[in-house]
């Protein structure tokens, strides 16, 4: 379902998207230069506190040449959701327009831009006991049971889903137990609250991929040398961590944990980032090309450009101002 367009009356908000090492940061700010925008972060990463390496989060330098919005918002022991993104994006949307500027939504996790302009599924809060007695029937006898026991209360959903693939099948038996109905039927039930905002997207992605994975390389280069697995190493010590927390399966975090348990040699670290990160940018890419297929507003640009800080200021103006 497509959520209505707000008419040209509606308060602007720039919205700009796109894969890993794209250059999202680098028109953000060049946007910032010439705009009187506001930054809202759109990335499940950058909402934890003290993971700032790997999350490749934006510096000191860059967050003073304007305001930026929900980075360093929760620890790395919670979890941050879909829904609480989209009700903290809609208010800060509102205060920015209000306050006479342009909000600016920046990021990678599509699944948030998805929800802010269509609305979320009618699902159930995480239920704490129950997860509990998932995870312990998955320390006895593994994921591969817990899947068993979602494909006996829901075969539909089982068979979307990896054996191994823990995060998913924990909310989907955790969905099927609490709600007593297929999970197919739980998110056809759309909970529709539009954004009152005129939404003007931008998105990028690279016309030659190999490039893109070159750049992704490089990055993830840069990170193991500024200390990434030292920054999970503290995080370690500072907080109550486990493996199977949102905050450390994050790409990079996973692999440096394996790293410091002793299962990877830095090397195999450093390949097994890089491919994590290669295939987060191809899933980014997917979403993107589901999106060109139902936002007709959508203008997608070659990340790749030379000129693509001045493309992106060109759309963006225009969308501004669509008379």
């Amino acid at each position: 379902m497509q959520s209505p367009l707000p008419d040209a009356s509606a308060p602007p908000a720039l919205l700009l998207l796109g894969p890993t090492a794209s250059g999202k940061t680098d028109c953000a700010l060049a946007l910032a230069r010439d705009l009187p925008v506001e930054i809202i972060s759109v990335d499940s990463a950058l909402v934890y506190r003290d993971m700032d390496i790997g999350t490749a989060k934006p510096t000191a330098a860059e967050r003073a040449q304007c305001p930026h919005h929900l980075i360093d918002v929760v620890s790395p022991e919670e979890c941050y959701s879909a829904a609480r993104f989209r009700s903290d994006a809609l208010a800060l949307m509102d205060d920015i327009s209000a306050r006479g500027r342009i909000p600016l939504l920046v990021g990678g996790t599509m699944l948030y831009f998805k929800a802010l302009r269509d609305g979320l599924s009618d699902l159930p809060n995480a239920d704490s006991e129950l997860r509990a007695e998932i995870d312990s029937l998955a320390a006895q006898a593994g994921w591969p049971a817990c899947h068993a026991e979602l494909a006996r209360l829901d075969p539909d959903a089982a068979a979307t889903l990896k054996p191994n693939d823990a995060q998913r099948i924990q909310r989907a038996l955790e969905i099927v137990r609490i709600t007593g109905r297929p999970l197919a039927e739980s998110h056809a039930r759309l909970a529709m609250a539009a954004p009152r905002h005129r939404l003007i997207p931008i998105a990028l992605a690279p016309s030659e991929r190999s490039v893109l994975h070159a750049r992704i390389e490089a990055r993830f280069d840069i990170m193991l040398a500024r200390g990434l697995v030292d920054e999970v190493d503290a995080l370690r010590r500072a907080y109550r961590l486990s493996a199977d927390l949102p905050s450390m399966r994050c790409v990079g975090y996973r692999q440096a944990w394996e790293h410091l348990e002793g299962r990877d040699d830095l090397a195999t670290l450093r390949f097994k980032g890089i491919a994590a990160t290669r295939q987060l940018a191809k899933r980014q890419l997917t979403w993107q090309r589901q999106f060109r297929e139902k936002w007709p507003e959508l203008l997608e640009l070659d990340c790749l450009a030379a000129d693509l800080v001045s493309q992106v200021r060109i759309a963006a103006l225009r969308g501004l101002d669509p008379a």
